[in-house]
């Protein structure tokens, strides 16, 4: 066993919200070391398959949305400190049935905070965009300044700068166990222990093997998304939106036909538990895989359910209220645990991250995390589903 090493933070799980706070934390001189099972950005987490929604009218919490405006303007720092584009501004359209889910509570959150929203009924938006075609009673509400995020980029970006900050990053290093005293951590591998001062706890879907040194409310679910060839050009990128879709079918979420990849389309509502560590059952290996994906093509955009170009597979880490966890360890406050991001985390994964530094820096973060109090866990509360 090589010669034990001391940092002043430790970080397990260096995928979007882990790197994010490492870079966070490096570029201010902290030693950080970060730890993952493979190598970021990677298939085995939930970050990859480009690209990920980023919208600012949010449902649930009105801190949703003050992060969602955070997160934007980190995005966009990002962009200028690597000189790359990260977000791509093609506005989203939210799609509902009105008599299934309402989204007019978002409107008033994001023009409050300088994001305006535009409603539209169901025959507005088809003139507007050729591809869809949907119900009379439909309606939607479109956010012009939202968009996508390419999220292998923006792993590859934070991993770059974190390093060249100073950060350490372990890779292929699975984490046997963890010990801790009140002041201090010790992460245990199988080929060395590393010691720390402050411990971030990011494992995404990978919680599960952490207990029971902490054991959260978590659930991994397997997930699948699909790329569909488009006919003619209603669905390229300046043309098409990205889009998510409430319907009695389900909930499903998707993006132009990005550089001729095909149209992407995730279904959030459904999904097979995973254990962490068990093989995952690869795109195709179910039916519903393409049926689910395909059949809500055919019914709202015909013109993109043609050939499957390919398919992906991902994980979701799901609370009860599908809301997220960003909380002290309950029983060492120099432990910070941030998970539960339920498939509409990885737009939120740069301010994450910043608070995430905060925290382990015994500063007070600038957003109201309280609703993310792993508490809240004890009272059984359960809201409406949030989108990705």
């Amino acid at each position: 066993m090589t010669s034990a090493k001391s940092y002043d933070v430790i970080i397990v799980g260096a995928g979007s919200m882990g790197m994010s706070a490492g870079y966070h934390l490096a570029k201010r001189g902290v030693r950080t070391l970060l730890i993952d099972s493979f190598d970021p950005p990677h298939r085995e987490g939930s970050h990859h398959g480009e690209p990920r929604l980023i919208r600012h009218a949010y449902g649930g919490h009105a801190v949703y949305t003050d992060m969602a405006v955070r997160a934007h303007q980190l995005w966009n720092e990002l962009e200028l400190q690597t000189e790359r584009q990260l977000l791509i501004q093609s506005g989203v359209l939210n799609i509902t049935d009105p008599a299934l889910y309402s989204l007019n509570e978002r409107t008033p959150k994001a023009a409050k905070r300088g994001f305006l929203t535009e409603w539209l009924n169901a025959d507005e938006i088809q003139k507007r965009w050729k591809g869809i075609q949907l119900p009379d009673h439909f309606e939607a509400m479109y956010e012009p300044a939202a968009g996508y995020l390419r999220s292998e980029a923006c792993i590859e970006a934070y991993k770059a700068l974190a390093l060249r900050h100073g950060a350490e990053l372990l890779t292929y290093s699975t984490v046997s166990r963890i010990t801790a005293q009140q002041d201090s951590v010790v992460v245990h591998t199988r080929d060395a222990d590393y010691y720390g001062a402050k411990l971030i706890l990011t494992a995404g879907a990978w919680f599960g093997t952490l207990a029971p040194f902490i054991t959260l409310p978590i659930r991994a679910v397997r997930k699948v998304v699909g790329w569909f060839e488009t006919s003619g050009s209603d669905f390229q990128p300046g043309r098409f939106p990205g889009f998510t879709l409430h319907t009695k079918e389900g909930i499903y979420y998707g993006f132009p036909d990005i550089s001729g990849a095909g149209l992407k389309i995730g279904r959030h509502d459904t999904g097979t538990e995973w254990k962490p560590g068990d093989p995952v059952s690869p795109f195709g290996s179910l039916a519903e895989d393409e049926e689910d994906l395909r059949s809500a093509l055919l019914r709202y955009m015909p013109g993109a359910a043609g050939r499957l170009v390919q398919g992906a597979v991902c994980k979701y880490e799901l609370t009860p209220d599908e809301d997220f966890i960003i909380d002290r360890h309950p029983q060492y406050s120099h432990i910070l645990v941030a998970g539960g991001f339920s498939g509409h985390g990885f737009k939120f994964s740069s301010v994450v991250g910043k608070i995430c530094s905060q925290f382990a820096l015994d500063e007070a973060p600038q957003l109201d995390v309280r609703p993310f109090a792993l508490s809240r866990f004890t009272q059984q509360a359960v809201s409406a589903p949030n989108l990705s």
